[in-house]
């Protein structure tokens, strides 16, 4: 009997931890863009979606696109939905940190497997809100309608025009998801604003000696130059940033030779510029506090700079002075934590590298 008891206790304990760990775990607890685009595809049509998706209706701009940062997914108090409902005109709309799109993606999920027109009706108004935005020469800014400053100039960072380039390439490329649910108006358009994404991104590419190598975070919508954005934000190479746009083109099908030339430029760039036997440290210092330095270290890997200089093409860092450093240790201790200067991102880069050129580059 006590053997007994003991197994249906250890089932009862395996079957809680198991249902922990599945997509039905309390959404509350889970990113919004888990729960946008990776829950179980029957789940979009459930009652606990029907709510999660009063909320995006409810966050969703006049002008078609989403604010960012947000969980939209958690529960809202009445004062709360009143209070969005009062800034639906705001001009906080914006394409970085994924917003705009993961909404979009739920609401095709959403009219899918509902067919309810109002998520339609969305969808598409956010679809739109991405179409108008585009400059004539191709690029993005942040916000639509423009905000002055630096959030007009063409925007890399954060990925945010790679991701709306998988967007459009996917509805292009008739994924189920998006048959149905892309208006005939819109669709018209996206074939045209995806060709001129990808020329924007082989026009901002940094020529250096004739040669392509890098892109900047942002470039200037008119110069198409690489600019600055925030004050420790300067016009760089970025090895942080290019490398969303390099694993974009090498994704794409029959790649062109100026598509190939590019993604080789890019590659031999970041090749020729990692930063070898330094890592980066994570110490207590004399105040008590969580901090970071670079240390060297003959065992660490590579990794790269998300900032190197256009002149020495040296990597540096920041403090919100603007006045560019080569360690860590040389800038105060809020922007030494709280940005991210150095990653081995471009690795994925590599990893995927050879067996593009195997098939790309004769």
């Amino acid at each position: 009997m006590k053997i007994t008891v003991v197994k249906i206790l250890s089932l009862f304990f395996l079957l809680l931890i198991t249902s922990e760990a599945t997509p039905q775990t309390d959404i509350s607890r889970r990113s919004w863009q888990y729960v946008a685009s990776g829950m179980p595809y029957e789940w979009y049509g459930s009652e606990e979606s029907l709510r999660v998706a009063e909320n995006i209706l409810l966050y969703q701009r006049d002008i078609g696109g989403w604010p960012k940062n947000i969980a939209m997914h958690l529960p809202l108090t009445d004062p709360e939905k009143a209070k969005i409902r009062d800034e639906k005109g705001l001009n906080d709309a914006i394409f970085d940190n994924n917003a705009t799109t993961t909404e979009m993606k739920f609401m095709a999920r959403m009219y899918n497997n509902t067919g309810k027109e109002i998520y339609r009706e969305s969808y598409n108004r956010g679809l739109k809100f991405i179409l108008d935005a585009q400059y004539k020469n191709g690029g993005w800014p942040m916000f639509w309608p423009l905000r002055k400053g630096y959030y007009t100039h063409i925007t890399f960072n954060d990925n945010a025009i790679v991701n709306i380039l998988k967007l459009l390439k996917t509805i292009l490329d008739e994924d189920p998801l998006y048959a149905e649910v892309t208006s005939r108006e819109n669709l018209k358009r996206v074939k045209k604003a995806y060709k001129k994404g990808i020329q924007i991104i082989l026009k901002t590419q940094i020529i250096v000696d004739g040669k392509p190598t890098v892109w900047c975070a942002q470039h200037d919508e008119i110069t198409l130059l690489p600019t600055a954005a925030r004050t420790y934000e300067l016009p760089s190479f970025s090895g942080g940033e290019s490398v969303g746009i390099i694993l974009f083109l090498m994704n794409l099908p029959n790649p062109s030779p100026a598509i190939i030339r590019s993604v080789e430029g890019a590659v031999e760039w970041l090749d020729a510029h990692r930063i070898k036997n330094v890592r980066i440290e994570t110490f207590i210092n004399s105040d008590g506090k969580r901090d970071r330095r670079l240390v060297n270290d003959p065992a660490a890997g590579d990794m790269w700079a998300r900032f190197y200089d256009l002149d020495t093409q040296e990597p540096y860092v920041c403090d919100r002075d603007g006045i560019k450093k080569r360690t860590l240790e040389e800038i105060g201790y809020e922007r030494r934590n709280g940005y991210s200067w150095f990653s081995d991102g471009p690795l994925q880069v590599f990893e995927r590298y050879p067996e593009w050129k195997a098939k790309w580059i004769k």
